[in-house]
């Protein structure tokens, strides 16, 4: 008779290594994603930031990993713009999809969202790209993954974000009102069409603005206009529009 395969058994993760991890999500977002923050992916997830933390810098600091459920609560929520995951150059990533803070020279994904907001809405390539003050109009900066290891993209992967991510979807989209969904990128378009109840809310798609895809994003932005359809959709909703200026 074959001998049997032996499983490997995971180790348990010591309780207060998830509880500190489900501390640091904003109060107003952990009530309504209490099922994510019991879930085994949650826990495993802390577990694996933890031993990342120990071996060496995780993007962003530790205090901004949950900045864009910070900044934007669940009632507030009005836009959500997905993105991949932080940057994982040192000083880059504050916790905002494709924001820095002020005084960071913006990356090239970064350039390229606003050369196609100047392309869209005429707006002038500002100074800095420091996207709070989006945030606080309600546009949720969501990465599909919050943390990465210096120098190593999508290092964090498959770690246990997706399922938290996916819930923070979920609870937007079982939200009172409507909500504008702009997906950048087939994988971000993918994980929204999945989760999202159409036509109740809008989901607007653009080709993603990374370095190797700015020009199509610059000329998508011209020729589709995702920024002035959201916020055409916004004002119909009579929820307002988005100031995207900065």
């Amino acid at each position: 008779m074959a001998a049997r395969a032996v499983v490997p058994v995971e180790p348990p993760v010591e309780a207060h290594v998830v509880e500190s991890l489900r501390a640091e999500v904003p109060p107003a977002w952990r009530s309504v994603l209490s099922e994510a923050l019991a879930a085994h992916s949650f826990a495993r997830l802390a577990a694996f930031l933890a031993a990342e933390d120990a071996a060496g810098p995780v993007f962003p600091p530790r205090a901004e990993r949950f900045a864009a459920l910070a900044h934007t609560p669940p009632e507030q929520v009005k836009v959500v713009l997905l993105g991949q995951d932080p940057y994982p150059t040192r000083g880059n990533a504050n916790g905002l999809a494709f924001s820095v803070h002020r005084g960071v020279k913006p990356p090239a994904s970064l350039k390229n969202l606003f050369l196609g907001l100047e392309a869209d809405l005429g707006l002038k390539v500002p100074a800095h790209g420091d996207l709070t003050a989006w945030a606080r109009q309600g546009v949720l900066l969501l990465n599909t993954v919050l943390t990465v290891r210096e120098g190593a993209p999508h290092s964090h992967k498959k770690r246990g974000w997706e399922p938290f991510t996916e819930a923070v979807l979920q609870a937007v989209n079982d939200g009172p009102a409507p909500v504008v969904f702009l997906c950048l990128g087939v994988p971000a378009k993918a994980m929204v069409e999945r989760l999202v109840n159409q036509p109740r809310h809008a989901v607007l798609t653009a080709p993603h603005p990374s370095p190797l895809n700015g020009k199509a994003f610059e000329k998508a932005a011209r020729a589709e206009r995702p920024f002035t359809r959201l916020n055409d959709v916004l004002t119909r909703a009579g929820r307002g529009a988005v100031d995207f200026s900065l």
